[in-house]
């Protein structure tokens, strides 16, 4: 027994030291892997490849990394529980945390998290979390998704929030938060602050006090305010009129009072309007114009008594009309019932009178009529009409009237489930399901919750259909191992939300792994997954999965101390094998570093994994005394400018063409994996419209990329001015449309395909004949043919271009490209920068536009060349272009493409002819301008290049 100890204690002494070096050997960052451990030792329930001093290289499941830094922690819905600690800040690279459907995780989030400044996603979406939430939460400026619902947090919204300026999605609902809603008071912050913040979700809390009149400006953003189900009191201030983007407003379930604000109607984008189950009073709320209404609900107020207003007939869009005791009186109109989208007409306990006609042509979609309790005395029928029509509690229905609406029909709750692909449900064993499509497997389990859908017949099949089709083809899109979807018992519940549950089935096996199961979560939590949008604001709650425990072999013990004491003397003698091994490692590598300084290939040894020396498509190696002859000794009078990754020097080549080379500083350097996997997609990059890589250098501890030389700068130096150089709209024309073959031929034609993901003015490089190049591939992602669909990736890029969905959801895809083009064609038309004294040009440009007038009623937006225009159409179809490209969602957004021949038809229109220079071929340099604008001068300009993120790229 005292020998077994001995052992032992030998054998922890000696495991000890080997970690030691392992993390010493070790490529995860010293700091970011002592983070891991201290949660790993709170942590329960981990992922079993949670081992090893190296959860970057190992390939930890749940764990991200770039540049050997941990940048993302998604363990969604793995059955983890603890809680989280202060020890999390010692991963101080993190952006994104997901630790969302793990009921386990619990306690207070700590106040040290506020040190956490790189975190831009905090997702801790139904999970146990309890106490207040840390007012140190403001600290984190990169922050863009907060979503903490769905736990039981509890003290007041922290002012501090309103510091995040980048915020776009803010959701607290469905906790225990008290006290008022803050705002700014010019020694405080507070929510009126957020002016980039799409989702205010406060819904299911006890907040108190007034709605402040000051948490609503005209400089908002917001599309979904939710306030629903709190202890809310006073009027709704007028200021909610300011906030135009809006398109969901719930205020139901609070105790609001005094009359609604006349300007409500000034609201135009609103689809769904819930004040129902307050105390409000005076006139009933005129909604004249609000004409994309879908869904109306203002039930259960003190309204005075108003005659059947006349937007009852005339709201096109409208799909759903609650307003049960109200005050509504007087006869209503038959047209009301031929809304073509009308599903629903809910007006009990109110004094409608007279004869009820639905008319000769009621909306096809129409299912329920209920006026229960009203003073109806007569009631037009008409045969074959399937429509629920509940009239108890009229005249008509007098006592001895056995008509089907005199009736209170039997609950019918609706029933839905996907249906089975062509065959017969089987029996399936071990608590496996039978998946619609035919096959037997353990499903993820969860419930949607989708807080203001725009429809009420839950008994049509198709849009449950139509849901399910496109969560099936997200995931599959996506590259997760889905093979089916199941969608099933519809429910509409207190808070008037329609649940639904949902099974996802795994492909190829019978269960999923935690990585599958976190990867499903994640794009649920996080929003990626986008529903149909007539389903509105959604979140998911998913519940636990049991059988991973399945998938692992158990293990056995045994008592024998014979086995012990082998085992621990054959672990001793594996332990010293290991560290000979890694002290022989360690000495290798530290005499390899030397070599490799100074052999540029000795990283591209065939021999390796490496993929061998770099597969070059015309692109020349230069070494390190030519590039120096070339720039006299990188001298002064050669540098030309600087950025992030190092400076950039001009220099002549002996046949005289001119040349820009950039020189990475330290700190920017890459390994020679990742250098020669970007010279190498940067060497097949040929098009006119695209700037070619003439060579690099790779000796001597330098990385130096050589780009041919571009005379005339910038577009940015252009519309500023700086160039000297006029762009009218024809010269703008032609730079947009070569732009966009640029651009296209990255996406449709480079080998990969390839996401700039920095697309702006100041990366739009202008030659002597002002053709335009596409510049600066410092932050571009090549894409392989599974990875089509999107790339999960850090976020970067440039504010005010870069595309708000991939900012919110990391989900890189070619359509973020074409929404940082929309900016700049945006830009071309004004001659503003994206984002100017705090106005943002996109939302300038959709707020004081009118289709109705000429040139869109833009004049005073327009840069006066543009607005000079002898062809006002071209401008307007210009304009069109533009808006498509920054639409909100990807999906909607045009391919390039689309876009290329988009920009032709408008020039042809304007009279000029998009063919005079073909971009459909390869072109080099075509001559040189020695003017003094150079087109690196720009600090932004070549920042990000050293920070290339490897790929899977293969030379070909």
């Amino acid at each position: 027994m005292m020998a077994g100890k001995i052992h032992l204690s030998i054998l922890l002494m000696l495991a000890a030291l080997l970690l030691q070096l392992l993390d010493t050997a070790a490529f995860t960052d010293s700091d970011d892997f002592a983070g891991l451990q201290a949660l790993k030792s709170i942590w329960k329930n981990l992922p079993p490849n949670w081992e090893g001093a190296d959860p970057c290289g190992s390939g930890w499941e749940g764990i991200s990394c770039t540049n050997n830094r941990v940048i993302s922690i998604t363990l969604a819905n793995i059955n983890l529980s603890g809680q989280l600690s202060s020890d999390i800040v010692k991963i101080s690279e993190l952006q994104t945390l997901d630790l969302s459907y793990n009921k386990g995780m619990t306690g207070p989030l700590p106040q040290a998290i506020g040190d956490m400044k790189k975190l831009s996603s905090l997702i801790l979406v139904g999970c146990g979390f309890s106490g207040p939430i840390p007012s140190s939460i403001g600290s984190l400026q990169q922050l863009v998704y907060l979503s903490l619902n769905s736990n039981g947090f509890i003290g007041g919204i922290p002012p501090t929030i309103g510091k995040l300026s980048h915020l776009y999605w803010l959701d607290l609902a469905d906790n225990k938060l008290t006290g008022t809603i803050p705002v700014s008071d010019g020694t405080s912050p507070g929510l009126d602050m957020l002016l980039n913040t799409k989702h205010f979700h406060f819904g299911k809390n006890q907040l108190s006090g007034v709605i402040p009149s000051g948490l609503f400006n005209s400089n908002m953003t917001l599309i979904h305010l939710l306030l629903e189900n709190n202890l809310l009191t006073g009027d709704i201030p007028s200021t909610l009129g300011l906030v135009k983007a809006l398109e969901v407003v719930r205020l139901d379930r609070n105790s609001l009072s005094g009359p609604v604000p006349e300007n409500l109607n000034n609201l135009t984008h609103v689809q769904e309007l819930f004040l129902a189950n307050n105390k409000l009073t005076g006139a009933l709320p005129n909604l004249t114009g609000m004409d994309l209404l879908n869904y109306v609900d203002l039930s259960n107020n003190s309204f005075d008594a108003t005659d059947v207003p006349l937007w009852f007939s005339s709201l096109q869009s409208l799909t759903s009309l609650i307003m049960e005791k109200t005050q509504l009186q007087g006869q209503l109109s038959a047209s009301m019932f031929g809304l073509p989208q009308l599903q629903t007409v809910v007006l009990k306990n109110n004094r409608i009178n007279g004869t009820l006609s639905i008319g000769s042509n009621p909306s096809s979609q129409l299912h329920q009529i209920d006026l229960e309790d009203n003073l109806i005395d007569a009631f037009t029928q008409r045969a074959g009409l399937n429509i629920q029509i509940v009239l108890v509690g009229n005249p008509i229905c007098d006592e001895g009237v056995t008509e089907s609406y005199c009736k209170i029909p039997e609950p019918s709750p609706p029933t839905y489930t996907t249906p089975l692909e062509n065959c017969n449900p089987l029996p399936c064993t071990a608590d496996r399901v039978f998946s619609p499509s035919c096959k037997c497997a353990y499903p993820y389990t969860g419930t949607l919750f989708f807080r203001a859908p725009s429809f009420s017949n839950y008994g049509n099949s198709s849009i449950f259909a139509s849901l399910q089709q496109n969560m099936k083809a997200s995931f599959k899109s996506h590259g997760l191992p889905v093979d089916a979807v199941s969608l099933s018992n519809p429910t509409k519940n207190i808070d008037n939300y329609l649940l639904l549950s949902l099974q996802v089935f795994p492909s190829g096996q019978d269960y999923f792994n935690r990585t599958g199961i976190s990867d499903i979560g994640f794009m649920l939590s996080n929003q990626t997954f986008k529903p149909p949008k007539e389903y509105g604001p959604f979140y998911f709650i998913g519940n636990s999965y049991p059988y991973f425990a399945g998938l692992q072999a158990s293990s056995k013990k045994s008592s024998s101390g014979i086995i012990i004491g082998a085992a621990a003397g054959g672990s001793i003698l594996v332990l010293l094998l290991l560290i000979a091994g890694v002290y022989a490692y360690r000495q290798r590598r530290r005499a390899d570093t030397a070599d490799k300084k100074n052999d540029p290939f000795a990283l591209w040894d065939p021999n390796t994994n490496s993929g061998g020396v770099p597969q070059l498509k015309g692109a020349k190696s230069f070494s390190f005394e030519e590039l120096k002859r070339i720039t006299n000794n990188f001298s002064e009078l050669n540098d030309i400018g600087s950025g992030g990754y190092g400076k950039v020097y001009r220099g002549t080549l002996p046949n005289g063409q001119l040349i820009a080379i950039k020189r990475a500083q330290q700190g920017s350097m890459q390994g020679g994996l990742e250098f020669k996997t970007e010279i190498e997609l940067l060497s097949r990059v040929h098009h006119k419209n695209v700037v070619a890589l003439v060579g690099f250098c790779f000796e001597q501890g330098e990385q130096m990329l050589v780009y041919e030389f571009i005379a005339n700068g910038t577009l940015k130096d252009s519309l500023s001015g700086k160039s000297g150089i006029r762009l009218d709209w024809m010269r703008r024309l032609k730079i947009a449309l070569g732009a966009a073959r640029g651009i296209q031929y990255l996406h449709d034609l480079a080998n990969p395909p390839i996401i700039h993901r920095d697309i702006k003015s100041n990366n739009i490089l202008l030659d002597e004949r002002l053709n335009a190049k596409v510049a600066d591939f410092g932050l571009s992602k090549p894409m392989n043919e599974p990875e089509r669909g999107h790339v999960t990736t850090q976020v970067k890029g440039t504010m005010g271009y870069l595309d708000p969905e991939y900012y919110m959801t990391q989900q890189l895809t070619e359509k973020s490209d074409v929404y940082s083009f929309g900016v700049l064609l945006l830009e071309l038309l004004t001659a503003r920068s994206p984002i100017e004294k705090g106005k943002y040009i996109v939302r300038e440009v959709k707020q004081a536009m009118d289709t109705g007038k000429e040139m869109y009623n833009l004049e005073g937006i327009l840069d006066p060349i543009v607005a000079s225009s002898p062809s006002p159409r071209s401008v307007e179809r210009f304009v069109d272009v533009a808006l498509k490209c920054v639409h909100e969602s990807g999906e909607s957004r045009p391919p390039m493409s689309e876009v290329v021949k988009e920009i032709e038809n408008i020039m042809e229109v304007a009279g000029f002819n998009p063919n005079a220079e073909s971009a459909s071929t390869s072109a080099s340099y075509e001559g040189h301008s020695k003017g003094s604008n150079h087109p690196y001068s720009n600090q932004s300009l070549f920042a990000y290049s050293g920070n290339y993120p490897p790929s899977m790229l293969e030379p070909k």
